[in-house]
């Protein structure tokens, strides 16, 4: 007789191999997604940009001219402020200037008011002052005419005289000092005299040389 039976899986009595737990066990794993096996591509693609990114703005100098946008308004801050400070110490330095200024200014305007004070006397008419009038012409009693044409005038003290040495080209009216200077042009006015000059070695404050 042909034997029949054939042992099977199901002849075995069933131990603790034969229900083993559910998921993969020990080196074996069950399979990744796709996203999983690109992304270390994926990371290596982006650090290689950003290296290369990198490298062209050390190389081009474009990473210095690149600013956070704190660090700007930091700096906009830092310099409206500085900005601020420059403006009160430019308003206060003009209000010291005023005040330092303005004594000096007043000083100045007295110093200056002072000499135009002292230089009014200096330009009175003295007729008081010594006048020698010097007849160079040929015409006798020319000197005491124009001496007593003077006194009439309100001079006091006027001498009519012959040359005794050099005369002169034209006439002309000497003076000495710089406060003569008044008197004689007030001497030539009444003459009729335009020529008016400081003289040297004058004898007399003011001298009229009287020619043809």
């Amino acid at each position: 007789m042909a034997q029949q039976d054939k042992e099977t899986y199901d002849s075995y009595a069933k131990d603790a191999f034969d229900n083993p737990p559910a998921g993969p066990m020990g080196v074996h794993r069950g399979a990744r997604s796709a996203t999983s096996r690109a992304m270390p591509y994926i990371v290596v693609v982006v650090v290689a940009l950003l290296a290369g990114l990198l490298f062209w703005g050390i190389y081009s100098g474009e990473i210095g001219k690149l600013r956070m946008p704190w660090s700007s308004s930091q700096a906009s801050s830092s310099q409206t402020a500085s900005a601020k400070k420059t403006t009160t110490a430019e308003a206060q330095s003009s209000d010291t200037a005023t005040a330092t200024t303005t004594p000096e200014a007043t000083e100045e305007s007295s110093d200056t008011a002072s000499p135009t004070e002292s230089a009014t006397p200096e330009q009175i008419v003295n007729k008081d002052t010594q006048i020698r009038v010097i007849n160079a012409t040929n015409v006798t009693g020319y000197a005491q005419s124009k001496a007593d044409v003077l006194t009439n005038a309100g001079y006091t003290d006027v001498t009519p005289s012959n040359p005794t040495g050099t005369v002169p080209a034209q006439t002309v009216v000497w003076y000495q000092n710089e406060t003569d200077k008044a008197t004689a042009e007030n001497v030539a006015q009444t003459l009729g005299i335009t020529n008016v000059e400081q003289g040297d070695g004058l004898v007399t404050p003011i001298v009229v040389v009287l020619l043809n």
